[in-house]
């Protein structure tokens, strides 16, 4: 099907895309990879009088260190992300789990930045932002705000990104030296997480000194699994730890049924995919 038309707009500068924007009001829509916007105006789910394509913007692209933080722009695909040298070092965690997004040539033309604004529970992205604690930059008519990945996330594809605002760049604080691992289940290589975990631990002579856990499509948005988190710090990282830790996975998530797995199953999923991530992530 051919999409409705519509105006559009390639602003050069975040200024200018924020103009753009107040002017087109709320009929309006942010074009940044396109993987989830374009097959919704195919099939004419959404009809917006103007496209705002972000795509001109080259500092939206930029992946750079910002003290103890590694700062990525929201238009940087993919692919970009998950072989930049920087990310690898400070952030593996996001470079892992980048890795498993769909397929190459959607790594090549998503971004990260579309996919976290997205906000679908199923993305790989999301949890591994809330693990993280990452921060999340956003331009509007009345400046820059930054809002951080326990916030961020607000509901099924709802994020505190506001009317007339833009987000512009996710900020991780750096995590070098940690042991991290992205465990995905899915039912082709292609397909969305029925369930996935992510997980980042700092580990001092044999012992986890600080965990961080986030959980992909166990409720509305990403989830934190801090009892997970609790149950792992002070134990030796090793498998009966990892097993024992796995049994709180669970705990504040509420899995949804769909076609493609119960409830139920999900939260098999989580226990399992929990206790192989910790364990991939000790080594």
């Amino acid at each position: 099907m051919i999409p409705a038309k519509f105006d559009y707009v390639r602003p050069s500068s975040v200024d200018e895309a924020v103009a753009a924007l107040r002017d087109a009001g709320e009929d309006a829509k942010i074009l940044a990879g396109g993987q989830s916007l374009l097959p919704v105006l195919r099939l004419r789910l959404a009809a917006p009088s103007v496209i705002i394509d972000l795509g001109g913007i080259a500092d939206l692209r930029r992946i750079a260190e910002d003290g103890d933080r590694i700062a990525i722009g929201a238009m940087a695909p993919h692919h970009d992300v998950m072989r930049d040298d920087l990310v690898k070092q400070h952030v593996s965690l996001l470079s892992q789990a980048t890795a498993t997004v769909a397929d190459p040539q959607v790594r090549h033309r998503g971004t990260l930045g579309g996919a976290l604004a997205h906000a679908d529970p199923a993305g790989d992205l999301g949890a591994v932002a809330l693990a993280l604690d990452a921060e999340f930059v956003i331009a509007g008519a009345s400046g820059t705000r930054t809002v951080p990945a326990s916030e961020f996330f607000v509901d099924y594809f709802t994020t505190a990104i506001g009317e007339g605002e833009i987000l512009t760049q996710v900020r991780f604080p750096k995590y070098t030296g940690w042991a991290t691992h992205y465990e995905k289940f899915n039912r082709t290589a292609q397909a969305w997480s029925m369930c996935a975990v992510a997980v980042a631990l700092r580990i001092d002579g044999g012992s986890i000194a600080e965990a961080r856990v986030g959980l992909t499509n166990m409720g509305t948005t990403p989830i934190r699994a801090s009892g997970v988190e609790a149950a792992l710090v002070g134990q030796q990282a090793n498998e009966d730890s990892a097993r024992a830790a796995a049994e709180h996975a669970t705990e504040g998530t509420a899995a949804p049924s769909d076609a493609d797995a119960a409830s139920d199953y999900r939260e098999h999923l989580a226990r399992v995919l929990t206790g192989r991530a910790v364990l991939a992530a000790a080594g």
